[in-house]
């Protein structure tokens, strides 16, 4: 499986492909698409948008995961790495990508083993993981590459559907009322 990991920024957005399943993977590449913060915030995410619609034209992923957003303090900082975000997903969904998002925590929690980790030892994690001679950098790549990483992990495990996950709640529920008689014409 081919993933483009995607870590949203503002003025720089990380991107990392790797290649490879649950138990073994690799290096493809990764790299940042910048911004100028002078540009008119329109204009950043045009580039933004233009920058990850070459890559997925350029390496052909078959799903693209995205980082979920983070509570920033700065409502600001907030609404831009959403709309940074939303750009991304129109770019994959458009070209028709798989998208998967992840949490800030479940993605440190995969790759470093602790949710809370800080970002070089992300950086170094990724390094051991992908048997690269140094850290990748900046760390907005190597984030992404954590993200891919994180994807291929969970990939292999089936997620359940809502729809699913309502169905089984609701077999649970009718087979303990079926067990208690008495629970089930107490709520009719």
């Amino acid at each position: 499986m081919l993933v483009l990991g995607i870590d949203p920024g503002s003025e720089t957005t990380g991107w990392g492909v790797v290649e490879g399943n649950a138990r073994r993977y690799g290096l493809v590449g990764f790299g940042t698409v910048k911004a100028s913060p002078r540009e008119r915030f329109a204009a950043r995410l045009l580039k933004i948008s233009d920058g990850i619609e070459a890559l997925i034209a350029r390496y052909a992923p078959e799903v693209c995961a995205v980082e979920e957003s983070f509570f920033a303090a700065n409502a600001q900082t907030a609404l831009k790495l959403g709309q940074v975000r939303g750009v991304v997903l129109v770019a994959a969904e458009r070209a028709g990508v798989e998208i998967a998002e992840y949490a800030p925590r479940l993605i440190k929690q995969t790759v470093v083993g602790y949710g809370a980790a800080e970002k070089h030892q992300v950086q170094e994690m990724v390094r051991v993981l992908l048997r690269l001679r140094t850290v990748p950098a900046p760390h907005d790549a190597s984030d992404a590459l954590a993200i891919a990483i994180c994807h291929l992990h969970h990939a292999a495990v089936p997620r359940p559907t809502k729809t699913a996950t309502k169905t089984s709640a609701r077999s649970k529920l009718d087979t303990l009322l079926a067990a208690n008689p008495r629970g089930r014409r107490a709520r009719r």
